[in-house]
């Protein structure tokens, strides 16, 4: 199983760098940075999501669906030309539903880290996730996943390995009000601890779901 930071560092992750670099703008060192801290902040607030049923069923649904993977299999054609813009309105649309009102705070505190502005990573986001559900939804097909459990174990292993920026900058991103309580959640998703979970409770809401 490979995770996201070994997905990055493969000829598709350097493919998927490579275009959405060229669809901003920007270089593709400042966009490989970006990427890896961003994708892995994206797939915690998925990890989150799929503790319920509802979300669990509703992302289960998206990737059996429209993010089967098959996004991955022309990356040439979707970055020829520029990405269309439909493809951007469906990053809009994940990018709601897994952050919520709290997507504000991500873009910018990523800008921050990045030293990219924020309306560019905001575009690059728009980009990244749709890529991201196509890669989940590939990993669902390849690896049999059928329930709630198994998605959350994938998803774990594809969260693995993370260094420790990470760890903290997916810690204080998906604590929204800065009491600390998403803090056992995420040493769980990333360090796979026992600790007791706290919980984001609705805040990041069922993702595809209602």
């Amino acid at each position: 199983m490979s995770g996201l930071l070994d997905l990055l560092n493969s000829p598709m992750g350097k493919q998927i760098i490579s275009g959405v670099s060229g669809s901003t703008g920007q270089s593709e060192s400042d966009t490989g940075k970006l990427l890896s801290m961003a994708m892995p902040v994206l797939m915690g607030a998925m990890k989150k999501n799929v503790q319920t049923p509802e979300g669990a069923a509703g992302l289960m649904g998206a990737l059996s669906n429209k993010h089967d993977g098959s996004i991955l299999d022309n990356l040439e054609g979707l970055f020829q030309g520029g990405v269309d813009d439909s493809v951007k309105r469906d990053g809009e649309g994940i990018l709601g539903h897994l952050l919520g009102s709290n997507r504000p705070n991500v873009e910018n505190a990523l800008s921050q880290k990045s030293g990219m502005d924020a309306g560019t990573v905001a575009q690059i986001l728009k980009v990244a996730a749709p890529i991201l559900m196509g890669v989940l939804g590939k990993q669902t097909k390849q690896s049999g996943v059928s329930d709630a459990g198994g998605m959350n174990t994938l998803i774990g292993s594809m969260l693995g390995g993370q260094p420790q920026e990470n760890q903290s900058l997916i810690s204080s991103l998906l604590d929204a009000d800065g009491d600390g309580s998403i803090l056992d959640d995420v040493a769980d998703m990333v360090l796979g601890s026992n600790k007791k979970k706290g919980g984001l409770g609705g805040l990041l809401g069922g993702l595809f779901g209602k």
